[in-house]
C-alpha cells in the first residue's frame, strides 16, 4: 500500500479471512474505503427518496437532467413536500416525470406531511423495519429501500439479492457459469455477515473495472 493510500478496514480484513474467493477479488480491486463509498449519498432522507423515484429505470444522465428541471420548477432547490402537493401535476409531468412517477412523488410528499412516515425516525429502526416503512410508499420497492439503507443510512450488513450488479459480481468472484439466483446469493451471503454491504461494494467495483 502506497503512503497516504486507503487502508484495509477491520470489516474488510474480517471478510477476507472468512471468504478466500472473495478475498482474491477484494485484493484486486481494493481497498475501497467502505465508509466513504457507502455514505456517498449525504442529502436528507426526503431528497434521497425523491431522487430515487425520479431516477427509476433511467440512465444517470437522464435522471440528473430531469431532477435539474424539477429543482428549477421549485425555484432552484429541492422541493418540499408541501410544494409537491401544491404543484400542478402537469408541471411535474412536463419536467420529465412519467404520470406514474408524478403519483409516486405526490404519495411520498403526502405521507410525509400526514405523518404516515417519519423520515427522521428511520435511522433508529432495524433494517427490515426501514424496508417495511419505505415500501409502503407507492413506487418504492425493496431494491430502492435496500439502496437507501446502504447509501443513505450507511448500514453495514445489507445484501440486495435482487440487484443484477451484485449477482454478476458474485458470479465473477466465484467463477460461476451463471449468475446465482437471489435465493442462492442469500445462502452464499451468510458467510459475509456482518459485512455484507462491503461485499456488495466490491462486486459493484469489480464490474466497473471489467471490460464490456
Amino acid at each position: 500500500m502506497s503512503a497516504g493510500g486507503p487502508e484495509w478496514s477491520d470489516g474488510e480484513r474480517e471478510l477476507m479471512a472468512t471468504d478466500k474467493r472473495l478475498a482474491k477479488l477484494m485484493k484486486e480491486y481494493g481497498p475501497i474505503e467502505p465508509e466513504r463509498d457507502r455514505r456517498g449519498s449525504r442529502e436528507d432522507a426526503y431528497q434521497a427518496l425523491a431522487q430515487a423515484i425520479c431516477g427509476q429505470q433511467l440512465s444517470t444522465k437522464a435522471a440528473s437532467t430531469i431532477w435539474g428541471r424539477i429543482e428549477e420548477l421549485f425555484g432552484g432547490g429541492v422541493p418540499r413536500p408541501e410544494d409537491v402537493v401544491a404543484a400542478d401535476p402537469q408541471e411535474l409531468r412536463d419536467a420529465g416525470l412519467s404520470w406514474a412517477k408524478v403519483s409516486y412523488f405526490r404519495d411520498l410528499a403526502e405521507r410525509v406531511l400526514d405523518g404516515e412516515i417519519d423520515l427522521e425516525r428511520l435511522p433508529e429502526l432495524p433494517d427490515e423495519e426501514v424496508i417495511e416503512e419505505l415500501t409502503a410508499i407507492k413506487g418504492i420497492g425493496r431494491w430502492t429501500a435496500e439502496m437507501f439503507l446502504i447509501f443513505h443510512l450507511g448500514r453495514p450488513d445489507v445484501l440486495s439479492t435482487g440487484d443484477l450488479g451484485i449477482r454478476k459480481g458474485a458470479q465473477l468472484a466465484y467463477g460461476l457459469e451463471e449468475m446465482p439466483a437471489p435465493d442462492e446469493l442469500e445462502r452464499m451471503g451468510e458467510r459475509w455477515r456482518p459485512h455484507r454491504t462491503i461485499a456488495c461494494l466490491y462486486f459493484w467495483r469489480a464490474l466497473d473495472n471489467t471490460p464490456g
